[in-house]
């Protein structure tokens, strides 16, 4: 049986999650000032916790060996770096006057259009690229302005009318 696919949800609901939570982070701070930059810290110390002693415990007790080849090491760095920087982006946009659901609904849009162009170009393969893999690059991309243009918003509060 499969399961990569249940990681992917799991991906999913994470990542999904994030930016509603990196914002609530960032506005519970009560620091308008520098509170993004307080919850950009603790986004570190989660790394931290989860990307560094997690790993490094599991690494221990399955007895890996600790050859980390430079290739490997080097590419894996840059991927945190890109995440890293990503996740102050997001912040970035939020302080900017960016809305989670805005904000959110353009990465997630956004970052399989890059990832698709990164790979395609990469890997030599735009003389095989056909129409419905541009057509889906195009849905994707109009999905996620049409997602974030129409979201759900909450009513705007009216003021009563005085009585006579």
């Amino acid at each position: 049986m499969n399961t990569w696919p249940s990681y992917v949800a799991l991906t999913v609901l994470c990542w999904g999650l994030y930016g509603v939570f990196l914002h609530a982070g960032a506005l519970g701070m009560g620091d308008p000032a520098h509170g993004r930059i307080k919850a950009f810290l603790f986004v570190g110390v989660a790394y931290f916790l989860v990307a560094i002693l997690a790993p490094l415990l599991y690494l221990w007790l399955k007895g890996a060996t600790w050859d980390l080849p430079a290739g490997g090491a080097t590419w894996s760095l840059v991927a945190g770096i890109v995440g890293a920087v990503g996740a102050f982006g997001l912040l970035l946009a939020y302080g900017a006057g960016g809305r989670p659901p805005v904000v959110m609904g353009l990465v997630f849009g956004g970052a399989p259009i890059v990832t698709a162009l990164v790979n395609t170009t990469k890997q030599g393969l735009w003389g095989e690229v056909r129409w419905p893999f541009v057509l889906g690059l195009l849905l994707v991309g109009t999905g996620a302005g049409l997602v974030s243009r129409y979201r759900p918003e909450p009513p705007t509060p009216t003021l009563a009318e005085p009585p006579r």
